[in-house]
């Protein structure tokens, strides 16, 4: 290996430390309570070593946004195995609420807290990818359930949105620890039970 690829993965592996530190802090102390100065402790190198790789606390946001967004796409994978597109749709959202509920700080981190996005709007390129491959999958599904006769007199993208804003707004609900408190008979099931109950509606669509 030439010393040039050595320093190159050197750099590249000291960038992923910086990261998984980060994400270590935030899940234990939580986002806002987390500050470069405690990365720098945790990953035992100075300040100004994670300033070199990250100009602030947003910018590690962001690329830990975009980690979240690669295993969500991960665990996703085996849906497309699926050939029946609302066999596929129901496991999506079934999908995406254990991804969500497993990973509750880095999904906060994906679609709640507004630092990421503040690092894409901030750029040259002011597009969302992560967000647009995610909700591109959704709407594939949805359009090839509308092939198959389904949601007959819906727009595609309406609906898809409506879909992923429905099965998100279950998610933060829940996050946030919303779903306490309320007087629900089984507050631990509630957001498992709600999907179900939004399944028997699409199933008459």
């Amino acid at each position: 290996m030439s010393i040039a690829a050595r320093k190159a993965r050197e750099k590249e592996n000291l960038k992923t430390l910086i990261l998984q530190g980060a994400k270590k802090l935030f899940l234990e102390r939580g986002i806002e309570h987390t500050t470069i100065r405690n990365i720098a402790d945790e990953i035992d190198y100075s300040i100004g070593t994670v300033y070199v790789y990250f100009k602030d606390k947003n910018a590690i946001l962001h690329d830990l946004h975009s980690i979240g967004f690669q295993e969500l796409g991960a665990s996703f994978q085996v849906l497309f195995t699926i050939e029946d597109p609302m066999e596929r749709l129901r496991k999506m959202g079934q999908y995406y609420i254990k991804f969500a509920i497993e990973n509750s700080e880095m999904y906060d981190l994906m679609f709640i807290i507004k630092a990421p996005m503040e690092v894409i709007e901030s750029s040259e390129n002011e597009d969302w990818d992560e967000g647009i491959g995610t909700f591109e999958a959704l709407k594939n599904t949805v359009n090839q359930c509308m092939d198959m006769g389904h949601f007959a007199g819906h727009s595609l993208e309406p609906l898809s949105f409506m879909i992923w804003s429905l099965v998100h707004g279950m998610c933060c609900l829940e996050i946030r620890q919303r779903t306490k408190g309320v007087g629900f008979c089984s507050p631990e099931a509630i957001i498992y039970d709600g999907y179900n109950e939004f399944l028997k509606i699409l199933e008459k669509l």
